[in-house]
């Protein structure tokens, strides 16, 4: 059932239109008169409207076009008695989503009005999606206090009001593509599309295709004309995900678009305008990738305008509560899985592993837990290997007690973590006081600092 407002000079078209909706259980509100209209919808929020351009005391056109707040994204159907192409065409620049000529058949009517009210609740849908991406898509989602994420935020903050081209680097897990959405869905361009291509996931040879589009018969397997992501991003944002792997050739191509915003799609000579804003990220140094020759300079500084660089896992490691906390309720609330708690040794276990796999290695390790453990309360001996490997297994000689599993061991990591949770025992064991815990490990106050630093347990300590 949907409000209808009808506005027509014409008492007999008015009837005939409310006797006709009203039989298809519809709501109908009838305005004899432009005054009258006015009235009506700057109180009421209608679904459809159907409106006479000539009306005695204004022209209906002049109504469209200063149509009040409440109803300026409600479809109207101008209804004309003058089935010129000219007034059809200016009631539709006008925004008008259709216009019917007197004299009309009903059903032609009912068909128009079909079409209006399932264009309304796909647009009302699009703009309840859209608020939904734009409160999902905040600083609220994006976790962490520590002084690097602080950095980060503030710079999402200056960047989200303007259409600077913006370079997200960090390893994979930390988050760039989050980053990149939020700076979108913040952003005036919050109404555009978001359209996200993997430059590593895609052959080199379609790459070009899938990022320009094609003509028909511009290659073999061409069967049909195909826009690209650059055109399907317009008047939004296109992020480019790994952006070092676009192969040089393309790499040029991608430089004209940035500067000349204008590109042809493969197999044609014409010319496509786009307004579109570029994000680019990548998990590796692309200063040393132009000195290896593999990535274009000018491009690099094109892309470079606003560099924000996420942080490692390991380097903010004190994040890491409140990432949990986080996760446990998204996961409990999206999979229906009950929610758990971590002891004070398993947090400890967390807050000393090197998480080579950055903040996605935490959330993985999150939901299998909630899906896997049996209890409420997770330890550090409820964590996988090598997270739930202890030191306590040393002998008194400082051998280490421990056995190599038959998948085998990342040597290089799991001495790190070894390292961290020795470090960690003897702060506790000294209350903190590092002269006494470095004499513990029989290192000097220097060193111990030092290594505090490298594996990211100093801020962790602060807390």
């Amino acid at each position: 059932m949907a409000s209808i407002l009808v506005i027509d000079t014409e008492s007999f078209i008015r009837e005939v239109l409310r006797n006709l909706f009203e039989s298809e259980k519809h709501d109908v509100a009838l305005a004899s008169s432009g005054r009258e209209a006015k009235k009506l919808l700057g109180k009421n929020a209608f679904d459809l409207i159907f409106l006479d351009i000539m009306l005695k005391d204004m022209d209906g056109l002049e109504l469209l076009r200063n149509m009040p707040p409440l109803n300026a994204e409600t479809p109207v159907v101008v209804i004309t008695g003058f089935a010129t192409v000219k007034s059809a065409v200016k009631a539709m620049k006008l925004g008008a989503f259709d216009y019917i000529s007197k004299p009309f058949s009903l059903e032609e009517v009912l068909l128009v009005a079909e079409k209006a009210l399932e264009y309304s609740q796909v647009k009302r849908e699009n703009l309840l999606l859209k608020r939904h991406l734009r409160r999902h898509y905040s600083l609220r989602q994006i976790i962490g206090s520590s002084e690097a994420m602080r950095r980060v935020f503030a710079l999402i903050e200056k960047v989200k009001r303007t259409d600077s081209t913006v370079l997200i680097t960090g390893e994979s897990g930390t988050g760039k593509e989050l980053v990149a959405k939020t700076i979108h869905y913040q952003s005036p361009r919050a109404n555009g599309p978001f359209v996200a291509i993997n430059c590593a996931a895609i052959p080199r040879e379609l790459l070009e295709a899938e990022l320009f589009g094609y003509e028909k018969g511009a290659f073999t397997g061409a069967v049909v004309s195909k826009p690209g992501k650059l055109e399907m991003a317009d008047t939004g944002t296109l992020f480019l995900d790994e952006v070092a792997e676009l192969d040089p050739a393309l790499q040029g191509k991608l430089l004209r678009v940035i500067q000349e915003r204008e590109f042809e799609r493969i197999g044609s000579n014409k010319t496509i305008r786009v307004d579109v804003r570029i994000i680019a990220a990548s998990n590796r140094d692309l200063q040393e990738q132009m000195r290896q020759g593999r990535f274009r300079e000018d491009l690099y500084w094109r892309l470079n305008v606003i560099p924000i660089h996420l942080p490692p896992l390991r380097e903010r490691k004190e994040d890491i509560p409140a990432l949990l906390g986080y996760f446990v309720q998204e996961l409990s609330q999206q999979k229906r899985g009950r929610p758990i708690k971590f002891s004070h040794d398993a947090l400890k276990a967390l807050m000393a592993y090197h998480w080579p796999g950055n903040v996605r290695e935490l959330e993985n390790l999150v939901e299998r837990l909630m899906v896997l453990h049996e209890g409420d309360v997770v330890s550090a001996q409820d964590l996988p290997s090598p997270l739930g490997l202890r030191p306590a297994e040393i002998s008194p000689r400082g051998q280490v007690l421990l056995s190599l599993p038959s998948e085998g061991v990342n040597l290089p990591q799991l001495l790190q973590e070894l390292e961290s949770q020795l470090i960690l025992q003897a702060l506790e064991r000294s209350g903190g006081v590092r002269s006494k815990a470095a004499r513990l490990l029989g290192l000097n106050r220097t060193t111990l600092i030092e290594k505090m630093k490298k594996l990211g347990l100093a801020e962790a300590l602060r807390r």
